[in-house]
């Protein structure tokens, strides 16, 4: 590998710092660069579930201390996105008067702000940043799923944090769930089929649409690898 992350967001600050050191140190050793995370995200990844209550804001004040006494090449930081497809409860939301859908809390882009005042340049990542497109959720539950206000990032959002110093923006639901839709259509309109060729090629060739759409329209990094 030429780049490692570790997650030491769910210890306290102290013992977040010297976990992440000691990954610094062994993968530069080795000419990998690490990204270390600060704020702890809601939601739930690989199996392990923050509540709301227990998730926390990336504090501006310890991003500086943290990047210069761990050594980190990139920092993940936690300005209202989470992880997995209902990033939000209905309680957190407001609602669409004209499409009755669920309208998530902007992210925190002020505390986004503060952190490159105190790391200018420096390279800031966003995990937990699917937009749990709407054509997805509605074409599972149509044919079958169980997906009741499942919800994400709004794109606009990320549009407007791609142009500041995050330089990482991770998606992984939405590519579940454009998968999942796609194979669920199939077997539902054509209940015979059972070559998996049939139904894992069009979700194969969904995802990819997915993500060039987000390359190009969303991300704007399209073109720019060296």
């Amino acid at each position: 590998f030429t780049s490692v992350m570790i997650e030491g967001s769910h210890l306290d600050y102290e013992e977040n710092v010297a976990l992440t050191k000691k990954v610094v140190d062994y993968a530069h050793e080795r000419g990998v660069t690490v990204e270390g995370e600060l704020g702890q995200l809601a939601g739930i990844e690989d199996d392990v579930n923050v509540s709301a209550e227990d998730a926390s804001f990336t504090d501006p004040d310890q991003v500086e201390d943290f990047v210069t006494r761990t050594g980190v090449d990139s920092l993940a930081i936690a300005i209202g996105t989470s992880h997995g497809a209902y990033k939000f409860t209905p309680e957190q939301c407001t609602k669409d008067p004209k499409t009755g859908r669920l309208v998530p809390p902007p992210l925190a882009f002020d505390i986004l702000d503060a952190i490159m005042e105190k790391l200018p340049g420096f390279p800031i990542v966003l995990h937990g940043s699917s937009s749990v497109p709407q054509e997805y959720v509605d074409e599972i539950n149509e044919y079958g799923g169980k997906l009741p206000d499942a919800i994400g990032i709004p794109e606009e959002e990320l549009r407007k944090a791609a142009k500041s110093a995050v330089c990482k923006i991770n998606i992984d639901s939405d590519s579940r769930l454009a998968m999942t839709a796609t194979v669920r259509k199939v077997f539902a309109t054509k209940p015979g089929e059972f070559d998996p060729r049939k139904y894992l090629g069009p979700a194969r060739d969904e995802m990819e649409k997915l993500y060039k759409r987000k390359i190009v329209d969303v991300l704007g990094s399209n073109r720019t690898a060296e």
